[in-house]
């Protein structure tokens, strides 16, 4: 493993908002506040004494026709074929991938008008043949990416929508606001259009709050918000499903027990997603964005201290506003912990389509490319069948059972020691020694979360 932060000019110094690979080769993908969409080919010598490199390939945005304000989230279709990118202002506009003689050229292919504000956060759909939208103006729209037509329009928040995930298995969208809510939207199809159903997302959960014992027994449990409110220092509030569809990752969260305030994430199982089911350790700063790794991986054999079921591994990286952890669903510690990367806040994270390569952008106006040697993440797995993705379940490890509105968060005895204040720009394993342990005792956290 090895990897860090780029020193090119990427957006002309300016703040790099978001960032993304495409899902068929290494071409990265960026957006900034200098109005612009480029595209880097990312690739690496080898060498351990080197970093990857990132070579521009061309700008998307020509003679300022495009994207007249800062493009604030981009994002590739699932098909390779499109890539979309919203910004200040509401407008999003989708590119075509066209072959010319030159090699490749990415055309404007829609432009897409009804957000009356920015747009913040952008998902596809895995057909590629839809997307959804997160604005400033309290909405998110489904849109048709074939027509260019708006499908649907998801209001109920009270604040920005600062993140939107659409489920790769199609029945839900989640939505993350600065309101303090998370809401969870399901597919309820009505009637059919040219053959096929019309898709038609309703609201089915919202999470706000979440409630915990209270120290003094005779005393009724404490109620607290699940997340940070409209003065977290950031545009961003990320959120992500698993590859597989299996579980939803949920950045900005916030757990306030007794005197003690954690910054972490909640993981959603997609068996019940009206309340959280894992809460990751606490992060030192506020955590801004998730991201899957797109491959999964065989099963190393140590899953005493893991919160999955499945018969693979799932990896996905969590950014804070200043460093960058990755996890897998064998353990609940982190499997890797950077920090001190940027001068300025994380802004996106994206992965390689083949697991070689995590990026990542921030308002300093740099990317940080890290670089994983092969099957240091694992061995891929193939999923049996058709290639269709397997809906797996998350779980609770617990020795003894518990109740339905009662689970218990081990985080072990295995902790992580963080380097807070690294002097080189590399990245270095975690150590895993217990003599670096945190603390020789587990450490159990009980949560009851509630939807409202």
């Amino acid at each position: 493993m090895r990897g860090g932060t780029v020193q090119i000019n990427w957006h002309d110094l300016q703040p790099v908002l978001s960032l993304d690979f495409h899902p068929a080769s290494r071409r990265l993908a960026t957006a900034g506040a200098d109005h612009d969409v480029k595209i880097w080919v990312v690739s690496s010598d080898g060498s351990e004494s080197r970093l990857p490199t990132a070579s521009f390939q061309s700008g998307l945005v020509p003679n300022g026709t495009a994207h007249s304000s800062a493009v604030n989230v981009l994002r590739f279709s699932p098909s390779g074929e499109y890539l979309a990118s919203g910004a200040d202002g509401g407008g999003i506009i989708l590119w075509k991938l066209h072959s010319t003689e030159d090699g490749e050229a990415w055309k404007i292919h829609k432009t897409l008008l009804f957000h009356h504000k920015d747009v913040l956060d952008l998902q596809w759909s895995r057909d590629s043949a839809s997307l959804v939208s997160a604005s400033v103006d309290n909405t998110c729209i489904i849109w048709d990416a074939i027509k260019g037509t708006v499908q649907q329009k998801l209001e109920g928040h009270l604040h920005y929508v600062q993140g939107v995930a659409w489920d790769p298995l199609g029945q839900y969208i989640a939505s993350l606001s600065s309101d303090r809510t998370c809401k969870i939207y399901a597919n309820k199809p009505q009637g059919k259009s040219k053959n096929a159903e019309k898709m038609n997302f309703v609201s089915q959960h919202t999470l706000v709050k979440i409630e915990y014992p209270n120290h003094d027994e005779s005393k009724p449990t404490v109620k607290s918000h699940l997340f940070h409110d409209e003065t977290l220092p950031s545009f961003f509030r990320r959120l992500a499903w698993s590859p597989d569809g299996s579980f939803l990752v949920l950045p900005a969260g916030l757990s306030k027990h007794s005197s003690e305030v954690i910054n972490t994430a909640y993981i959603m199982s997609r068996r019940d997603l009206s309340r959280p089911a894992i809460q990751l350790p606490g992060a030192s700063k506020a955590i801004v964005a998730v991201r899957f790794c797109p491959v999964l991986f065989k099963p190393r054999g140590s899953n005493s201290d893991g919160f999955s079921k499945l018969p693979y591994r799932v990896v996905f990286a969590v950014a804070t506003l200043n460093s960058l952890y990755v996890y897998d669903t064998e353990s609940l510690p982190p499997i890797l912990i950077h920090a001190g990367l940027h001068y300025a806040a994380i802004t996106d994270i994206a992965w390689s389509s083949d697991a070689k390569y995590l990026a990542l952008s921030s308002r300093d106006g740099y990317c940080t490319i890290i670089e994983f040697e092969n099957e240091e993440l694992g061995q891929t797995h193939i999923l049996p069948g058709t290639g269709e993705l397997a809906e797996g379940n998350v779980t609770c490890e617990n020795k003894k059972p518990v109740a339905a509105d009662s689970m218990e968060v081990d985080a072990c005895d295995n902790k992580v020691k963080m380097v807070s204040n690294p002097v080189a720009v590399e990245v270095t394993p975690p150590p895993v020694s217990a003599k670096n342990s945190a603390s020789s005792k587990p450490t159990k956290k009980r949560i009851t979360p509630i939807a409202i």
